[in-house]
């Protein structure tokens, strides 16, 4: 099959057929198929979309592009089950939750991504760890996962490699929003880890990429009838991003407020509400809790006990980390030459958050890719950000700009303040979550 033929139909609206889509992704994996022919077909999909059966297609072609795990021969006394996020600003639930469903019992081999357009990676964040091995071989993955109950890991060559060369296109040429590419994207990588249950997070709001409710929804529903087609039974909550998740956004900086919400120093109200309300979905879902009840119990009492925090501690050790990590971050995370506070020009109550546009800042500090491959600053980020609610004045920043430079610093304040809005009146925090559906 001619591969601009394929891209020419489903530009004009066409529904592809199987043959065609395992014609166009086996081309990709054998390097037959340019980067160009790939943000062409990108573009055409993110304009015209796809049905189920076309997506459900592209899933099975991107699995099959690669090996899948099987975990029937571990000896693994509990479910294997994973949680996905379509990504957000501070968005550092996975940190927390993985070691939290492990010390329930459960198994989680997360495959995760990098940072697209506006919104962090986990892997990014993971990698601010100096040693952590964000690629292990699968014998390793298995070997980790069996022993310690989870790792946070990106994908290898042998895990759905397609997407992964799909997916770094997308993050540049604009098709990051397309529901079709977010669920055969995310699905690829789960369905090829052997999960027995799957949890999503769709974010919802002005910093996700499904800015309304309807389109949260659809992405939602597709994920769930998609998984259900390849028998992984699939939930979804939708959360707001109507504010940054939690008081950080940059990789370092998100990192240390995980140990702080793990250990229990800080934990920031939104952000331990998302963590509970996914962690206790998964334990629902798999049979590890009789009831939400129950699955908030046992959630709080391994955070409370250190269990969390102790496996969170082996995994990175376990991954190449250092083995004192989480008594000594500040030893090991990148700390950013400059910090300085972005105050408003006038008191107020913050009405409303431009959360897309920090997400940006974080990119136009080096924090974030705008093009493919680029080398993140780990250090630079924001902290101590203020939130829809919150009043600010000349005692209360918006938030503190982490940067490598003072004229880094400088030039980005500007974009900080027009973040945000602010009003003389008290404002409601909007409800963090939206939705359940299943």
């Amino acid at each position: 099959m001619l591969i601009k033929e394929i891209i020419r139909k489903k530009r004009d609206g066409g529904e592809l057929s199987e043959p065609e889509i395992m014609a166009l992704i086996d081309g990709i994996s054998c390097n037959r198929v340019s980067r160009e022919q790939i943000s062409a077909f990108t573009m055409a999909v993110y304009f015209t979309s796809m049905t189920i059966a076309e997506v459900s297609a592209l899933t099975r072609a991107m699995i099959n592009s690669g090996h899948q795990l099987d975990w029937t021969d571990k000896g693994l006394d509990g479910p294997v089950v994973d949680k996905h996020s379509t990504g957000g600003v501070g968005d550092k639930v996975s940190l927390m939750l993985a070691p939290m469903i492990a010390a329930c019992g459960g198994y989680v081999p997360m495959i995760s991504g990098r940072g697209l357009g506006h919104t962090g990676g986990t892997l990014d964040k993971m990698e601010a760890i100096p040693g952590y091995n964000t690629a292990p071989d699968l014998g390793q993955l298995a070997e980790v996962v069996k022993n310690i109950g989870c790792a946070i890991i990106g994908q290898t060559a042998q895990l759905a490699p397609v997407d992964k060369v799909i997916y770094s296109v997308r993050d540049v040429t604009a098709t990051v929003e397309s529901v079709a590419l977010i669920t055969a994207s995310i699905l690829s990588k789960k369905i090829s880890a052997g999960l027995d249950a799957l949890v999503m997070d769709i974010k919802v709001g002005p910093g996700a990429f499904m800015a309304t409710q309807a389109e949260a929804e659809e992405l939602a529903s597709a994920i769930i009838r998609t998984a259900a087609e390849n028998d992984v039974p699939t939930r979804a909550i939708l959360t707001s991003m109507d504010d940054v998740l939690g008081h950080t956004a940059g990789n370092a900086l998100e990192v240390r407020e995980v140990l702080d919400y793990l250990s229990g120093r800080k934990r920031e109200p939104r952000l331990h509400e998302v963590v509970m309300a996914l962690t206790s979905e998964m334990l629902l879902l798999t049979d590890l809790a009789a009831n939400r009840v129950q699955a908030e119990q046992k959630l709080q009492a391994v955070l409370d006990n250190g269990k969390a925090l102790e496996i969170f501690a082996k995994m990175v050790a376990a991954l190449g980390g250092p083995h004192d990590f989480v008594e000594k971050p500040d030893h090991y995370l990148a700390l950013a030459p400059v910090v300085r506070p972005v105050m408003a020009q006038a008191g107020g109550y913050i009405s409303a958050i431009d959360v897309r546009g920090l997400g940006n800042v974080i990119v136009k500090l080096g924090g974030g890719r705008s093009v493919p491959g680029q080398t993140l600053d780990m250090s630079v980020g924001l902290s101590d950000v203020a939130a829809i609610g919150d009043y600010v004045d000349e005692r209360a920043p918006l938030a503190m700009v982490h940067a490598r430079t003072p004229e880094d610093a400088d030039q980005i304040i500007a974009d900080i303040k027009d973040c945000y809005s602010l009003s003389d009146q008290p404002q409601k925090s909007p409800s963090v979550i939206r939705k359940r559906m299943s």
